[in-house]
């Protein structure tokens, strides 16, 4: 199992990254994000791109978009 945390800071897209393996999707506190310690032990790190002058979402709601997009990938077959 890999382990993809979510960084705002990450260089990767959630949308760069091949989901269709078995991983963990790892969720920081809102706008806190990850604590270091759990940044270091995650396999990926991957930021959920943002629109306008949003700086955070609810935790919720990243997660949502996050499973999301797995089972996107694993529909249809990996990124598109």
């Amino acid at each position: 199992v890999w382990i993809v945390g979510t960084d705002d800071k990450a260089e990767k897209s959630l949308y760069d990254l091949d989901m269709s393996m078995s991983l963990a999707i790892v969720l920081g506190a809102e706008g806190q994000g990850l604590r270091s310690n759990t940044r270091n032990h995650c396999d990926y790190l991957v930021n959920l791109p943002m629109q306008g002058t949003v700086e955070s979402l609810n935790v919720s709601v990243a997660a949502g978009i996050c499973l999301y997009e797995a089972v996107r990938q694993r529909q249809f077959g990996g990124r598109k």
